[in-house]
């Protein structure tokens, strides 16, 4: 599974040559592989990839739980198919998952005497990007645990929609999707969602239909949220004067009591400090408008909201030089435009179009290595923005905790990270973590799907649809952020 503690040496650099296509990867679920995994589990959480480092998460809690047991139950009975729409804001999140379905709903389901069958598991979407910089093993493992590759930037990613489409509705076991698709770095806050997922459920009604089948669809909300087991103060103290160091500030030094104060005064000043240096830097080699800001003694909320401002604008100079470069039109949010030059920029590294890159002749080869070194670092000012998509102006203010504090300063790490030396860096750990995983109520989707079909009249059965679905998706995203508030 993908962590955050992995040392940068063992990372990958940026990219020097063309590569083969992207393969798709088959899902082929083999139990024996998921019983070991899931005996490994706990050891996995808690040691993640260095094994002398205590750094992991110590305690998984859930709420709501009799809920989904039940939902298994109906499940397994043949009544009900259902998706789980878990939220994703870091990458232990399927690490938690499969604790949550190995474990806590197994023992849940013993205690309130509900009978299930042995594996309570699910199919699962992942980005197919994971195993660029995870190796192929990762690809391996999640096929191999019921995982499907999905290329988040294509508009149609054709085998990965019909295999997940089969899976829903004729798989021996529910799926789980993250409707966010990728994580934001903040637990509490939720991107925008993208539409897939609702349009999944409806499309598992429609093929239920077609079968004259009877089984009830529907989405399951999961929340999933962080808290550090002990405020990691001292060690948020070390990593902002890194930060500080690297960026060429004067370090502050934090008050024996550690006042949240003083570190909200030293993240708003380092982000400060690297929004004018990044403004500058795209304002020379890029050439962009972006207008130099003249400081004011406005109250600190309005201040707040004229760096984040200042943040956002940047980001769109950012993905714009690289849509230019690609020749791809700015379309939607900032996720939006990062998933289409995400897919964008591997069109010219994983070249499709060269059925045998190892026998091109030279000059072809060099041609094509030099196009996918170009996009490779071009790719990097994407990467830079995916990291503050979810980044707003009274987040850590409305309540100042560790918690918040850690998050922004890991997102800060990621940005030097990323232009200092790697295209993934390894986060250093701030200490030993808890997980809270809430089952919200299920949604009826075939409920929704009625609905639609009775609102239709003459040829407006399509467009009542697409508002169902849009509905949908507005409704969960309601619901995974009363989740977590």
């Amino acid at each position: 599974m993908p962590q955050n503690t992995i040392k940068e040496s063992d990372l990958p650099k940026s990219i020097q040559s063309t590569q083969p296509p992207l393969k798709f990867i088959p899902q082929q679920f083999n139990p024996s592989i998921l019983y070991i995994f899931r005996w490994l589990l706990p050891i996995v959480l808690r040691f993640r990839t260095r094994p002398w480092l205590p750094a992991g998460i110590v305690k998984i809690e859930a709420e709501n739980v009799e809920v989904l047991a039940k939902l298994y139950q109906q499940f397994q009975e043949g009544k009900i198919r259902f998706l789980l729409a878990f939220r994703h804001p870091e990458v232990e999140d399927p690490l938690c998952m499969l604790y949550l379905l190995s474990r806590i709903v197994p023992k849940v389901a013993r205690q309130k005497n509900i009978q299930l069958q042995d594996p309570v598991h699910s199919y699962f979407l992942y980005d197919r990007g994971m195993t660029i910089w995870a190796g192929n093993w990762l690809g391996w493992l999640f096929s191999q645990v019921g995982g499907v590759p999905v290329r988040r930037g294509r508009r149609l990613d054709r085998q990965a929609i019909q295999t997940a489409r089969e899976l829903f509705a004729n798989g021996k076991l529910p799926i789980a999707v993250a409707p966010e698709g990728g994580t934001n770095g903040h637990s509490g806050i939720v991107s925008p969602l993208e539409p897939g997922v609702s349009q999944m459920g409806f499309w598992c009604v429609e093929d239920l239909q077609k079968a004259n089948r009877s089984e009830t669809v529907l989405i399951v909300p999961v929340a999933i949220q962080y808290s550090y087991d002990k405020p990691p103060w001292t060690k948020l103290n070390w990593l902002l004067s890194k930060l500080e160091a690297d960026s060429g500030l004067p370090v502050m030094a934090s008050t024996p009591d550690h006042d949240p104060e003083i570190y909200y005064q030293r993240i708003y000043r380092l982000g400060e400090y690297l929004i004018t240096e990044m403004e500058e830097f795209y304002r020379r080699f890029y050439h962009q408008d972006i207008p130099k800001t003249v400081c004011n003694d406005e109250e600190s909320e309005s201040q707040n909201q004229v760096l984040i401002n200042r943040l956002h604008r940047l980001l769109d100079k950012s993905l714009a030089v690289t849509e230019e470069y690609f020749g791809v039109q700015a379309q939607g949010n900032f996720i939006d435009r990062c998933r289409r030059l995400e897919e964008a920029g591997w069109n010219y590294i994983y070249r499709e179009d060269l059925p045998d890159i190892n026998n091109l002749p030279p000059l072809k080869r060099g041609l094509a290595d030099w196009i996918a070194q170009e996009a490779d670092l071009r790719m990097r000012h994407m990467r830079i923005v995916e990291s503050f998509v979810a980044v707003t102006a009274n987040y850590i203010q409305e309540k100042p905790t560790a918690e918040k504090f850690a998050e922004t300063t890991l997102l800060i790490f990621d940005m030097l990270s990323r232009i200092k030396d790697t295209t993934l860096p390894g986060r250093p750990s701030l200490g030993l973590r808890r997980a809270k995983i809430t089952v919200g109520e299920p949604i009826s989707v075939s409920e929704r799907w009625e609905k639609a079909q009775g609102d239709a009249y003459s040829g407006k059965l399509r467009h009542a649809s697409r508002q169902a679905a849009s509905e949908l998706t507005k409704d969960l995203q309601i619901a995974l952020e009363k989740m977590i508030n």
